[in-house]
């Protein structure tokens, strides 16, 4: 029960005589329920006679039925105006006649015993309209999909307004143009379009349901608060089932994201790895970041980059310092072109500064009225506000409700919206645009600086989702080559789809890492060194990592998802970066490595085998590795544990310059 408000009356008009209301007292209740959320009233006095019922019948289609009995009807006073309005003309009785149900399902009401009652399910509702200001009691009616009105209920001792709240966090709600009482539901995808919902307020035993109907809004949030309850909410319908057979993968990621298949054995085109001997990883170091001296000695006298190569292999083994951030990113996104002249790119940035400005003009020059009839721009705007009041304020660029900061990051996500109408704004693009903006203090080039990270991140948020499925697949995939026993242990443990991991991939660990730590991972990652999806190796230097603890300890489901999710902001990003690297190392010098593997990683390689080693190594033989891929690039810095002799100067951007 996530609402519930007693003294909610139905007027109805079956009196003792036509002057006089009778007012049924009840109970309004909103109730998360399956994958579902219900709105239900209940009558406080159940000792009404059975020629006044409303029983609330759902079939399997979640429909509900009205059918009005004559004979049950009150007929109304002469004197009583025609003109009344609808919600204000009292109901007279009618019945809900239930319809069989074809799913086996049964409701509260079957048994008769609740009269007058009646539920929805939250998906049948169309609009609600609102009394008019100054007329007593506030009051609501429902009108369903099928153009059904609910009878009209009058709120004696609260706000309505406390339940419009409670809705609006399962569906949007819009007014309507012809009528401002009336609040129209928004039927748009709501997994790819709410804002970030915090789940340490909400009941555990939500948890599945939420993941299964929106596993971008759940794994946004905290996997906290995680119990038994949960675990066996995940197992069979039989609650006898202590373990599924070790053949048989967690299905409910399946169930969310239809079409993701991961360790299906029998899956075509997917190949079975086992038992491949990787080697020892080796000892990598990390050298300290690229100084602004070495920046201006990589350039000609007219500003070009002489050496790209070099200088990402520079940034992929220390990153940078920060100073350097503003121009060095411009290039690492693409925004500047690494062979441009210095005039080139002041020309670019010019023209780029216009077109952004006529794109910011399109949205500034909405008036109010045509914003009430573009549904899609009104709901990307209230949906940008709350993302945005939910940044991270732990930054000093962030602090305060009327910083300029937020300010520009509402203006840039609103301008990307004109930029990409039909992607529009998704959850999580702030988390992946303030990072940015922060670097650049600069909003034009902030703007084109985060339209080419999104074009790098652009599949993470279509609505078919064809983005997460492949990297949970690939991730797997790597993950069992480096340890098939700890992938086992997963699977049986019914973690073998690796969703803890979803909101790591969504938005490029930026809430695994403190601020300053994804600066460094980034620019890192943006070198695309050394292979294709490096992130993925991230994933598994992590996963790696805790996997001792996991297996010693002997964490099931619940323990799993409260350790990973515990991780947040404790993770050593150089140690981490290191270790990934170290595996990449392993799998490029691995001489048997599977077709599927090097694919993902990009590796063209004449010792990479089109097919998988199935059989078992019995030489024991370790492959020897170089000690780094980029010794010439690599100095002393950083040991494999993270640390650094020096700690790196880190300034903080003085001023803004909005555009």
């Amino acid at each position: 029960v996530v609402y519930e408000q007693e003294g909610v009356f139905i007027h109805s008009s079956c009196g003792k005589n036509d002057d006089q209301d009778s007012l049924i007292s009840g109970i309004l209740r909103v109730i998360e329920k399956e994958n579902e959320v219900i709105v239900d009233w209940r009558p406080l006095d159940e000792a009404l006679g059975t020629s006044s019922i409303f029983y609330a019948g759902k079939d399997s289609s979640s429909v509900v039925e009205w059918t009005q009995t004559p004979k049950e009807k009150c007929s109304r006073g002469a004197d009583r105006p025609s003109s009344y309005e609808a919600e204000w003309d009292m109901v007279t009785t009618v019945s809900f006649k239930k319809k069989p149900h074809s799913n086996g399902d049964s409701t509260a009401h079957a048994n008769g015993e609740s009269k007058w009652s009646f539920l929805f399910s939250l998906a049948d509702l169309k609009s609600i309209k609102q009394n008019k200001e100054g007329m007593g009691w506030s009051y609501l009616v429902f009108c369903l999909k099928d153009d059904v009105r609910l009878p009209a209920l009058h709120f004696h001792h609260g706000d309505s307004k406390l339940l419009i709240k409670c809705l609006e966090k399962h569906v949007v709600l819009n007014e309507s143009p012809q009528d401002k009482r009336i609040l129209l539901v928004n039927s748009q995808n709501k997994s790819l379009s709410q804002s970030f919902e915090n789940l340490f307020d909400e009941p555990s035993y939500g948890l599945l349901q939420k993941f299964k109907r929106d596993p971008y809004t759940v794994t946004m949030g905290r996997f906290s608060k995680v119990t038994n309850y949960i675990f066996d909410s995940f197992r069979l319908s039989d609650p006898s089932s202590q373990r599924r057979p070790p053949s048989e993968m967690a299905d409910f990621l399946n169930d969310a994201i239809p079409g993701l298949k991961i360790n299906q054995q029998e899956e075509p085109g997917f190949e079975v790895i086992t038992r491949i001997d990787l080697g020892k990883q080796p000892e990598v170091s990390r050298r300290e970041p690229v100084s602004a001296e070495e920046w201006a000695k990589s350039m000609d006298s007219e500003g070009r980059i002489l050496n790209a190569d070099y200088i990402k292999q520079l940034i992929f083994k220390g990153g940078l310092c920060h100073t350097l951030r503003k121009e060095a990113w411009k290039f690492l996104l693409g925004y500047f072109p690494w062979n441009s002249t210095k005039e080139e790119r002041a020309n670019l940035q010019k023209r780029k500064t216009d077109e952004y400005f006529r794109m910011k003009l399109q949205w500034k020059s909405v008036s109010e009225e045509q914003e009430k009839r573009n549904s899609r721009l009104r709901d990307y705007r209230s949906l940008i506000e709350k993302d945005v009041n939910r940044t991270d304020r732990t930054n000093k660029f962030y602090e305060g409700e009327d910083n300029p900061g937020l300010i520009l990051l509402h203006d840039i996500l609103m301008t990307y919206c004109m930029y990409d109408f039909d992607l529009g704004y998704v959850q999580g693009m702030s988390d992946l645009l303030s990072p940015v903006l922060y670097v650049m203090e600069n909003e034009v080039d902030a703007f084109w600086c985060f339209v080419s990270y999104m074009d790098q991140m652009h599949q993470n948020f279509e609505e078919q989702m064809q983005g997460m499925k492949t990297q949970l697949i690939q991730l797997s995939t790597l993950l069992r080559l480096l340890d098939s026993g700890f992938c086992s242990y997963l699977e049986s443990q019914d973690s073998g789809y690796l969703y803890f991991c979803f909101r790591w991939l969504l938005i490029r660990f930026k809430r695994e890492f403190s601020f300053q730590d994804i600066l460094r991972l980034w620019e890192v990652m943006w070198t695309e060194l050394p292979c294709q999806n490096f992130h993925l190796l991230l994933c598994c230097a992590i996963l790696e990592s805790e996997k001792q603890q996991i297996m010693d300890k002997h964490y099931g489901f619940n323990e799993i998802l409260k350790h990973i999710n515990e991780l947040s902001m404790k993770i050593d990003v150089e140690y981490i970066l290191c270790k990934a690297e170290a595996i990449s190392m392993q799998m490029m010098n691995c001489k048997e490595l599977p077709q599927a593997v090097s694919e993902i990683l990009g590796i063209e390689n004449s010792s990479v085998t089109p097919d998988s080693y199935t059989g078992e190594d019995e030489s024991g033989a370790v492959l020897s590795c170089p000690t780094s891929l980029y010794q010439s690039v690599s100095t002393p810095g950083i040991a494999a544990n993270g640390t650094r002799d020096s700690t790196e100067q880190t300034s903080e951007p003085q001023s803004l310059t909005p555009a």
